[in-house]
């Protein structure tokens, strides 16, 4: 027996990929006073963080600047991704999600085996346990990166394009992130869980048998998602609207291929920077701690922030990492959107508002539970040669299943072709 998903009537969230609205969007003049005031702001970042940091802060700001500049301008999705591949079968967007990690697992393999950061530390992969907090916040990450309108890197990038109700989604992912930061020593040592497993370090395979063990797993999702589209009938994604010659890279959309190496190469450049993949919301739980410290909650005192975290909690939000790529992603992606003319805000209604705020409070919160987001987790994870961000990605789609039955009850779509959220 087949299961059917709801079915409704398509309304694109972003007229990018309205067929109607297309090609005047493809006219739109940019947006030059905007492209000035992001990167005289971005320039001012760079130089207060070389001022004020070690050197690795300004580089990690570029690496975000182009991250978000590489996410809008190829409208780079994950909940989409796995939305599509849900509700219609669609997996042209998973695919591009082999490809990209089967460029990162590429690069990561030498530099984790060999390699040390451009500052002569040692670099280490996200490797984490398996168990109860992991499944559980990867399933209700799926489900508020539905009903949230956009994933972890999704958020940062919609913002920078303008889209209003991903504030109130960031808002709650903040505050999600920082429940969740107090609750995780429950999660972590009150519920069972195995041992982190590395497909490198832990089978004995080393990092060239995990890496071709690595491709066949991609090959065999991209095959799968082939199958599906084909028994299932699947419509194809809509084009963007897009510039020619050379003006595409700053004034029309790129093709997904050519994110997904960008995205893969990025995320290298980050692991040699910083000594860690890409990342996104450990910043938050920071900045959402910082504000609660603020109101004169001992936040010093909750188990997440002992150890190796004290130290961020005391210092300023410029001096870690995650935060410099974070504001980075959202400048990159405001500049992007103001080339291509795109830049404006959108209409806040109750339901996507009310989606918004569940959805950002289950991110946050599920984000902390797995380790990680889309990002973190899935992408930063898979390409760590880790087991969690292949668990995580199966619960994750588990969760986008079941929230789209919930998405009509916001007023938000389930397509029955595309859509360009996230």
């Amino acid at each position: 027996m087949t299961t059917r998903v709801p079915s409704v009537r398509v309304q694109p969230v972003n007229e990018a990929r309205d067929p109607v609205k297309r090609d005047s969007l493809a006219l739109n003049p940019p947006q030059k006073a905007l492209v000035g005031g992001g990167i005289a702001v971005s320039f001012i970042l760079f130089l207060y963080l070389a001022a004020t940091q070690s050197m690795m802060q300004p580089m990690l700001m570029i690496i975000g600047l182009l991250l978000g500049f590489t996410l809008f301008h190829a409208r780079f999705g994950f909940t989409s991704a796995f939305r599509r591949m849900m509700s219609v079968g669609n997996g042209q967007a998973m695919r591009a999600h082999m490809l990209m990690l089967a460029v990162a697992v590429t690069l990561f393999a030498p530099i984790l085996a060999f390699g040390t950061t451009f500052f002569g530390e040692a670099v280490s992969g996200y490797v984490s346990p398996v168990g109860v907090s992991l499944i559980v916040g990867a399933f209700i990450f799926g489900i508020g990166m539905q009903l949230g309108g956009g994933c972890a890197s999704g958020t940062l990038y919609a913002i920078g394009g303008g889209r209003t109700v991903m504030f109130i989604t960031l808002i709650f992912f903040i505050v999600g992130a920082t429940v969740g930061a107090y609750h995780l020593p429950f999660w972590t040592e009150e519920m069972p869980s195995f041992e982190p497993v590395s497909l490198a370090t832990s089978t004995g395979l080393g990092y060239g048998g995990a890496w071709i063990v690595s491709l066949i797993i991609f090959g065999l999702i991209a095959l799968a998602t082939i199958i599906i589209e084909k028994k299932r009938n699947a419509p194809k994604m809509a084009p963007l609207p897009t510039s020619r010659g050379w003006k595409r890279l700053v004034r029309g959309s790129w093709p997904l291929f050519a994110a997904a190496i960008a995205l893969a190469v990025l995320n290298a450049l980050t692991l040699m920077t910083r000594g860690q993949p890409w990342g996104i919301t450990s910043a938050f739980a920071l900045w959402g701690s910082k504000v609660a410290g603020f109101f004169g909650i001992d936040v010093a005192e909750w188990g997440y922030w002992q150890g190796a975290n004290a130290a961020a909690l005391e210092s300023s939000i410029f001096a870690d990492t995650t935060t410099v790529l974070n504001f980075g992603v959202i400048l990159g992606a405001f500049i992007a959107s103001a080339a291509g003319g795109l830049f404006k805000f959108t209409k806040i209604t109750l339901g996507n508002f009310s989606a918004s705020v569940i959805g950002g409070l289950l991110m946050g919160y599920g984000a902390r539970l797995a380790f990680g987001c889309n990002i973190g987790a899935y992408f930063g994870g898979i390409a760590s040669f880790s087991m969690h961000g292949y668990i995580w990605g199966i619960l994750a789609l588990a969760g986008t299943f079941l929230a789209l039955y919930l998405r009509p009850l916001f007023g938000l779509s389930v397509p029955k072709s595309n859509d360009s959220v996230c």
